[in-house]
């Protein structure tokens, strides 16, 4: 389908399916994998050597966790299974949208068939316990990168690729929705969390930030959204610390129920933190979701939040650890007019400015136009 100019073919490697925007979403199905059996030996003699440097790599490094040792063999048995297919209707160009699977399929079409290639490398692949199993080998054949914050364009330069060849292209909102009035009375506050029960969201401190609020005598209401491994654990934490009257767990919501909960909310919280496995946020679409309808922004300065959140300019930033310190912003929030609009005025001129999907789109598909030959 002839999209923007741009004829695409979609694959999805896990999941998928159906039609993205009209157009139709090739799956990948797994018992596909049971073919790897003569697949794999006739590609191998087709190019024995892309054989011997993928079994050198097997064999001198260690995958940094189980699940991505098998992203990466998933990857490759998508290679090794349609490269045919591929070499039958060649594509101009290949775009791997994680540095995890689609970059390792990516890269090894490319070193199959010479298929020119991209990729993107976000949050996940970058830190999980210590970056994605070949990163480095994937990205720096590809003909550009893209990331989608600074934190990570300056973490894959601090692997040793080239800096022309590192785009920092963020994600978007399809259209701005209108800004909602600053409530007169913000008593109690509405306060509004929009993660999954992960440890780098760092919800264990966002509950003793509850208990803090409500030691200190601050009226408020809090949602949370979202589901995950922590939610059993954080229920019963919730409890123990006295202010499970004040929170409702939602669990997992569809996107639109997210806006109207924003709709609700005064202030969004993200207490982000730097999880065991290295693992953290880049820069949660909900951020800037909040930020573009009015809601102000509280957050920890972990990660890439901080480049949307500047404090006291478009929101509020505060150490996680530093209970009192969220509590002195909220009541500032709370009871601060002028201030909290001039932070949700400001807020809505950076994603104007920087979370356009329109204008996000239109840069990555300069990108596409510089590298495809004509």
């Amino acid at each position: 389908m002839l999209t923007h100019g741009v004829r695409l073919r979609l694959y999805s490697l896990w999941g998928g399916g159906g039609t993205f925007r009209g157009v139709p979403v090739r799956r990948f199905p797994k018992w596909k994998l049971l073919t790897l059996l003569w697949m794999i030996p006739y590609e191998s003699a087709r190019r024995p050597e892309v054989l011997r440097q993928v079994l050198h790599g097997l064999f001198t490094r260690r995958a940094p966790s189980w699940i991505n040792f098998w992203e990466n063999m998933l990857g490759a048995g998508f290679a090794c299974l349609y490269a045919g297919d591929f070499r039958k209707n060649p594509p101009s160009h290949i775009h791997a949208p994680w540095g995890g699977a689609p970059a390792t399929a990516a890269w090894l079409l490319w070193r199959l068939d010479g298929h020119q290639f991209s990729a993107a490398a976000h949050a996940y692949d970058i830190y999980e316990h210590g970056g994605d199993w070949w990163l480095k080998d994937k990205l720096e054949h590809a003909l550009f990168v893209h990331t989608s914050t600074e934190m990570g364009r300056k973490s894959l330069l601090g692997i040793g690729l080239e800096p022309d060849r590192i785009q920092c292209i963020r994600r978007g909102l399809d259209h701005m929705p209108r800004v909602k009035p600053l409530r007169a009375l913000r008593d109690p506050l509405r306060l509004l969390c929009v993660a999954r029960l992960v440890e780098k969201k760092g919800l264990r401190h966002q509950l003793r930030i509850y208990a803090a609020l409500h030691e200190a005598g601050v009226p408020f209401s809090a949602r949370i959204v979202g589901d995950g491994p922590l939610r059993p654990e954080l229920e019963r934490l919730a409890g123990s610390l006295g202010v499970a009257s004040q929170i409702s767990f939602t669990g997992h919501l569809p996107q639109h129920e997210v806006w109207r909960h924003l709709e609700w909310a005064d202030v969004l919280l993200h207490s982000g933190v730097i999880a065991q496995s290295g693992d953290r946020d880049g820069l949660p679409n909900v951020i800037p979701e909040a930020m573009s309808i009015g809601v102000v922004v509280l957050t920890s300065p972990v990660a890439a939040t901080t480049e949307a959140v500047t404090a006291g300019v478009t929101g509020m930033v505060v150490p996680v650890t530093d209970s009192k310190g969220w509590v002195a912003a909220l009541r500032t929030i709370a009871h601060d007019d002028r201030l909290a609009e001039s932070l949700r005025t400001n807020a809505r001129l950076w994603v104007e400015e920087n979370f356009d999907a329109h204008k996000n789109a239109a840069r990555l598909l300069a990108q596409f136009q510089r590298v495809i030959p004509s």
